[in-house]
């Protein structure tokens, strides 16, 4: 009888974490606007409360989906009984309120990871961070609650099976994919709550980007590994075996990374050097503005895509307020009160201070093109102006000259030093490096396939002119330094992280430019028997039958691999599947993966005489988009294990004396500490 009733517990658990939520908005933010301790006080354990309560409604309602609770809509709808354990778990939020609620429930476990390891925050700056967390909260849990319920009941009609989750997201990338995603869209609430936070208080300076920029860097990265895991979902599981198609649902995930790759960066030179103050703080409100769109148009039902997940007008209103009422309070706030605590500090234009903002400003070009590319249709039929698509056309001849200006900079700019350098001694350090990047990306192509390849060889070019400089760079900082050796172990995580960074980009860059002008893709008709030749590689069809899953039966196909005149062989083994609940075909693709190549091939049509339509790819260094991918997560990573971050606790436990302490004593007193 219990069991009947958790689905009811964790309808009035969610309720719980909302009055929490409230608490945590209005108390603890009127207690540091009003210097009261007590009701500052209320901030950390709200927070923990609201998680708690959240794990809770999250938890029964993977409950009523793993014992197969049909009288609950959202199971019936999203689920079935033959569907294996592990989908069912996955399918909790592989529909639009189960996401929704994934979100408050990630949004709250980035509240609570803000109060345990933020403790020595000054008390007014953590109890304005977690208040306007709150608010964040409080409007997502309403979105649940009023439009959103995950708990409805179909009683007393429920039916005796279930839906079935859609077969495109039966598959073990949508396992982790979209949890990854979340936690760097979400993650971008905490350096936004420590904008408004900052602004506030009037405490906008460089202890500010030092306790924002550990938080914005996990965000980032958590959102990279999310984009590359849906990259790599879209290869494999769609059929066609592309890897980024400018889809909309695509590049609302692209446009808060882009943003946030900007703040990144001018967060380090706040934190460095005081400087882009309000720069940095409008970004920081952009990057998680964006993101909110992304939850906007993946959820109101205006984009039509494998990716989107609703498609009822009334949840679309209430985003698209929540969004506008973000925004606008946030850039109000941002117009009255970052002109008095900001101030301009002078740097010359060849320095790597401004490096980095031609950096920042190239980034924002480049998000604005593409936001204007996936919003701009949208606006015109709203507004009943007519039908037009942007598609890879428009992106590609925009995005790639753009990007090739950013990656210029970004060979210059790590061996640039701050606040002025000399041009002499810049080309010095550089020339080299170009000139070896020109020679080898001019080479290279003709090594690999016979003749010369312009796009091939300016992708290398940009590669290795941002790898080059930063291998320069450390030589000579692990020569001998004042008599002693410095060595590359006593080069800090940061550093380490950026390194890490670039060099992911590089590798993505060469993937990119490989796979797009050497790929060879033929679509055959093949029966058993028939071979086909594509790179060298023999494809010979040597069976045909079928087999049962849990859930669906599938025509497969076998086939035998031969590369050259070799003996040895493998098989590869597609199928087409048709999902039993749902009526769904669906392509199982065959891939043999390799770090230098990818051998792709994808059932088709039956023609009916015994033989089926066959896609056969070979896709050479695709693996680098992913593999670069991972390295510049794992960069932002090991940036934040920088010692410096963990000293900036006891820092700021020394100097952070009272409640309403203001930008030039809490600022003062921190650079002191760091002295």
């Amino acid at each position: 009888m219990f069991t009947k009733m958790i689905p009811e517990l964790g309808h009035f658990a969610l309720i719980i974490a909302l009055l929490m939520s409230a608490i945590q908005a209005v108390v603890p933010l009127a207690g540091a606007a009003t210097r009261r301790p007590l009701w500052m006080a209320y901030a950390r354990p709200m927070a923990v409360g609201q998680f708690a309560f959240l794990v809770v409604a999250y938890g029964c309602l993977t409950f009523s989906y793993m014992v197969d609770d049909f009288s609950v809509a959202n199971v019936a709808n999203n689920s079935n009984s033959m569907l294996p354990w592990y989908y069912k778990f996955s399918a909790v939020w592989g529909n639009h309120e189960g996401s929704v609620l994934l979100w408050s429930l990630m949004l709250a476990a980035w509240t609570f990871a803000v109060s345990v390891f933020s403790r020595n925050l000054p008390r007014d700056v953590l109890a304005r961070v977690l208040g306007v967390m709150g608010l964040v909260s409080l409007g997502f849990l309403a979105f649940v609650l009023i439009t959103s319920n995950p708990f409805e009941r179909l009683l007393p009609n429920a039916p005796t099976d279930g839906a079935d989750l859609n077969p495109l997201l039966q598959d073990f990338g949508l396992i982790i994919h979209p949890p990854m995603l979340y936690m760097g869209y979400v993650g971008f609430s905490v350096v936004f709550a420590f904008a408004i936070a900052a602004l506030l208080g009037g405490r906008l300076d460089a202890a500010w980007a030092r306790w924002a920029r550990p938080w914005t860097n996990i965000a980032w990265s958590f959102l990279t590994v999310g984009i590359a895991l849906g990259s790599w979902w879209a290869y494999y599981e769609l059929g066609w075996g592309g890897w980024w198609f400018w889809d909309p649902v695509e590049n609302a995930s692209l446009l808060p990374w882009l943003a946030g790759t900007a703040l990144i960066h001018s967060l380090a030179v706040t934190e460095k050097r005081g400087s882009f103050k309000s720069w940095t703080v409008l970004l920081a409100i952009s990057t998680f503005s964006l993101s909110l769109l992304g939850t906007f148009l993946v959820r109101s039902g205006v984009l039509t895509s494998v990716h989107a997940f609703a498609n009822d007008p009334s949840r679309g209103l209430f985003i698209l307020a929540l969004l506008g009422l973000t925004v606008g309070a946030s850039l109000l706030l941002f117009a009255l009160r970052a002109p008095r605590v900001s101030h301009q500090i002078g740097f010359s234009w060849l320095s790597r201070d401004a490096l980095l903002l031609i950096n920042n400003i190239v980034l924002v070009i480049i998000t604005v093109t593409v936001l204007l590319g996936t919003v701009y249709p949208l606006l015109l039929d709203a507004l009943n102006l007519g039908k037009i698509s942007v598609g890879p056309p428009y992106f590609n001849a925009l995005f790639v000259p753009l990007t090739v200006i950013l990656c210029l900079f970004m060979g210059i700019g790590p061996l640039a030093r701050w606040k002025r350098s000399d041009l002499g001694w810049l080309i010095r350090r550089t020339w080299l490096s170009g000139v070896v990047a020109l020679v080898l990306a001019a080479v290279i192509p003709f090594i690999y396939d016979g003749e010369w390849n312009l796009q091939v060889s300016l992708g290398l070019a940009i590669a290795l002119w941002i790898v080059l400089p930063m291998l320069r760079d450390l030589f000579d900082k692990s020569r001998h330094r004042h008599g002693r050796m410095a060595g590359l172990r006593r080069l800090s995580p940061a550093y380490w992280g950026m390194v890490l960074g670039h060099l992911g980009v590089a590798v993505s860059i060469i993937g990119v430019a490989v796979v797009s002008n050497y790929a060879i893709e033929r679509n055959v008709r093949m029966a058993v028997g028939d071979s086909v030749q594509v790179a060298g590689y023999t494809f010979t069809m040597t069976e045909l039958g079928s087999r049962r899953g849990p859930n669906f039966v599938a025509d497969t196909a076998r086939i035998k691999v031969q590369k050259g005149e070799s003996q040895s062989h493998f098989v590869m083994s597609p199928e087409k599947r048709l999902y039993i609940a749902r009526g769904m075909p669906m392509t199982d693709v065959a891939l043999r993966p390799g770090l230098f190549r990818d051998l792709y091939l994808a059932m088709g049509e039956d023609l009916g005489d015994g033989s089926w339509a066959m896609r056969v790819q070979y896709k050479p260094f695709i693996r680098w988009l992913w593999l670069g991918a991972l390295l510049m997560a794992l960069g932002g990573v090991l940036a934040v294990a920088d010692r410096r971050y963990r000293r900036t606790a006891t820092a700021t436990k020394v100097t952070g004396h009272s409640a309403g302490q203001g930008e030039q004593g809490a600022g003062a007193n921190f650079q002191e500490a760091r002295t």
